[in-house]
């Protein structure tokens, strides 16, 4: 079965390369919503728009992944900085704080669609601004929302999740293997194959 990423994130493949797929990357190169109700809502328009784009453009019998991850807080979202000061901005504000990751998970396969979201909770520990600082200066935030990556140096600054790791680093797996056995994928791989017999019995960990 041929696997479809609907997005350019390196981080997205090389979570679905840590289990064990081998996805062809394809932008859908839709215009995405940048204001909604929640973030809920909107992670969830913008991977359904990502996902059924490419899934018109490809075989029936392809499996498409898509996906849209924002940082939010109580003051609303944190997008990609647009440059440093903007970095720096955004990473005081969450110093100190809990924030939470919101992930839209699109998957189709056949005609048949899975549409959720999934939230964890992210706890930073207080920042100086010499960090900060210093932080930016490794070039890791400029292309995160949020400012910051949680597989990357930001691990540093994050004692506390709660919800979905993955998630954060912006495809929540676990959601993903629920929808797979919605959709009633097939899949040969052992690996993929126990994580798909443990979320038979769960919860689908979407909000």
């Amino acid at each position: 079965m041929q696997v479809i990423l609907a997005s350019k994130s390196p981080r997205r493949k090389d979570l679905l390369v840590q289990v064990g797929m081998d996805p062809l990357v394809m932008d859908s190169y839709v215009e995405e919503v940048t204001e909604a109700l929640s973030p809920e809502t909107l992670v969830r328009e913008n991977a359904a728009r990502k996902g059924r784009k490419v899934a018109a453009a490809v075989a029936p019998d392809a499996l498409v992944i898509a996906a849209d991850t924002v940082v939010a807080d109580e003051r609303g979202i944190l997008g990609k900085p647009k440059d440093r000061e903007e970095a720096v901005r955004m990473l005081r504000r969450l110093s100190g704080r809990t924030h939470k990751v919101h992930t839209g998970l699109y998957v189709s396969l056949g005609g048949k669609e899975h549409l959720s979201v999934t939230t964890t909770q992210v706890t930073f520990c207080p920042l100086t601004d010499r960090l900060i600082h210093r932080y930016i200066g490794t070039g890791e935030p400029m292309d995160k929302a949020g400012a910051y990556g949680i597989q990357g140096a930001a691990a540093l600054f994050i004692p506390h999740i709660e919800g979905s790791y993955s998630n954060v680093v912006g495809l929540p797996l676990a959601t993903l293997f629920t929808a797979l056995d919605e959709l009633d994928v097939k899949l040969d791989d052992t690996t993929l194959l126990h994580a798909r017999n443990c979320s038979r019995g769960t919860a689908s960990g979407t909000a």
